[in-house]
């Protein structure tokens, strides 16, 4: 039985990776340190260890002792607007953290996917769909914090010989989303919808991004697990946050209308990916639609809000 290790696997994509990985047969340790995550999320069936990836002792500990064959980073400070407003943290967690992972791993042999980010990475006044090769310009320490993790990566898989991969997400959406804080309009507007309340759309709905359903996400990491590079993980489809409402709005089957404001500080206009290098070198493509997508996130996200209470 292979044995892997998942950081921020109680969180959403991170939960979605380990349900792929149990039932594909692999043993699977979880480390979060619930921060964003939560225990009722990690599934059963894994085991969860309750810790900071900055703390590079414990961490070690855990690796040491499960020496797992492959790990997926996805533990990460991951709001554009926190990392604003508290850049040092943002940089403890994005960058040594993600070297306390990657080194301990390198060691052990085990390649490494981690998941980077695509449209906070690129800046603005890129071309759209905005490939790998496009010089990174971020707009936030968060993306700043992401391209330096990326160069701890190349940098340890080119010295080592292990293939570390890294996949910059487009937004990815779908169950398990939190609905909580500025990130994942999909899920806040769902909450909202579901509630009957007004949500604030900012940048007055024009603001276009590259959304990207949570299972094809897993699909992609999985498959990038032991190929050196890095890869856009998205659709190529740029969608702008007024459809996005539109069509989540249907499902709801409501005529609520939102609040227009401003974009938020560090936040883009538009971004989409070209995810061709994604599909000539790993045989990955997203499969889902985002009509299809969205409806599928909002049953889903509903029944979780309901089971909430």
């Amino acid at each position: 039985m292979s044995c892997t290790i998942v950081t921020g696997g109680a969180g959403f994509i991170g939960s979605h990776v380990v349900d792929a990985l149990l039932a594909a047969g692999n043993e699977v340790t979880v480390i979060d340190d619930l921060s964003s995550g939560s225990a009722a999320k990690a599934p059963a069936g894994a085991r969860l260890v309750e810790l900071d990836i900055v703390e590079r002792d414990r961490l070690e500990r855990v690796f040491d002792e499960v020496k797992p064959s492959a790990v997926y980073h996805l533990a990460a400070q991951a709001s554009v607007t926190a990392s604003v407003a508290d850049p040092g943290r943002d940089c403890a967690v994005n960058v040594q953290g993600t070297l306390n992972v990657l080194d301990l791993a390198t060691k052990l042999g085990a390649p490494v996917s981690f998941t980077s980010t695509g449209g906070a990475l690129y800046g603005e006044g890129v071309p759209m769909p905005t490939p790998e090769t496009q010089p990174a310009a971020p707009l936030a320490p968060y993306g700043a914090s992401k391209l330096a993790g990326e160069a701890y990566v190349k940098t340890w898989s080119l010295s080592s010989g292990v293939p570390h991969a890294v996949c910059r997400l487009g937004n990815v959406y779908g169950p398990r989303q939190s609905p909580h804080g500025e990130a994942g309009v999909v899920a806040i507007f769902s909450a909202h919808l579901h509630e009957g309340r007004t949500p604030k759309m900012f940048g007055h709905g024009a603001p276009t991004r590259d959304y990207v359903y949570v299972g094809d996400v897993v699909a992609a990491l999985i498959a990038a697990n032991g190929s050196a590079g890095t890869f856009n993980v998205a659709t190529g489809v740029e969608t702008d946050v007024r459809t996005l409402w539109e069509v989540l709005r249907d499902a709801a089957d409501t005529d609520i209308e939102p609040q227009l404001a401003e974009l938020r500080p560090g936040e883009l206009q538009r971004s989409c990916l070209d995810c061709s290098l994604a599909e000539r070198e790993l045989g990955w493509r997203a499969q889902v639609p985002i009509a299809e997508g969205l409806r599928r996130t909002y049953a889903a996200l509903v029944e979780e809000f309901v089971a909430a209470g």
